[in-house]
């Protein structure tokens, strides 16, 4: 789905220094849980938008507890929550009026879950085998699935033919947030 890869430069950057990638990614897990619980207090008049963010929410909850877990393993402190520029980038181009608005969060959701389950499977691929490649495996297959979530919620709201023509331009705007952004040990 995604319009280009993620660049050799990133991900040497992330295997070369998993220390500070580590704290990264959870920041990112901890801010995922808060955005399913976003869009939950926004739409509490559909139920399913509603069930199925308070399950992602709590998924995304265990994977920053996982991977603090990991963090206590290198004695890696948590840092500090900062501004995803990426995401901030993403969200500047979602369009007013009430359904558009709704579209372009799920939509940009499932974009946000693709990259990250590219970039993490780029990181399980490159891992000797270790406890971190199997964590990374498995979340891997988890932001998949969360991808496939937020399409499939577009669905229930929206007909494929605006879902495809919206997500086309999202991800031509995704290809161009990525390929500016500087390489740092960050998911994004």
């Amino acid at each position: 789905m995604l319009k280009v890869s993620s660049s050799d430069e990133w991900l040497d950057c992330v295997i070369n220094d998993m220390d500070t990638f580590l704290p990264q990614h959870a920041t990112a897990e901890k801010k995922a849980s808060g955005m399913a619980l976003s869009l939950v207090s926004h739409y509490p008049d559909k139920s399913d938008i509603v069930k199925t963010m308070t399950d992602i929410a709590i998924e995304e909850l265990a994977h920053f507890r996982d991977v603090l877990k990991l963090m206590q393993e290198r004695n890696l402190l948590q840092c500090r929550d900062e501004k995803d520029g990426y995401v901030l980038q993403l969200r500047n181009h979602f369009r007013k009026g009430s359904e558009d608005y709704l579209m372009d969060r799920l939509l940009a959701g499932a974009i946000i879950e693709a990259r990250g389950a590219e970039r993490f499977g780029l990181i399980a691929e490159t891992l000797p085998e270790s406890k971190l490649k199997t964590f990374y495996k498995t979340i891997t297959q988890s932001e998949e699935r969360h991808h496939e979530v937020f399409i499939s919620l577009a669905r229930k709201y929206f007909d494929d033919e605006a879902i495809n023509k919206r997500l086309d331009i999202l991800l031509e705007i995704e290809a161009r947030i990525l390929e500016a952004l500087p390489v740092r040990c960050t998911l994004h």
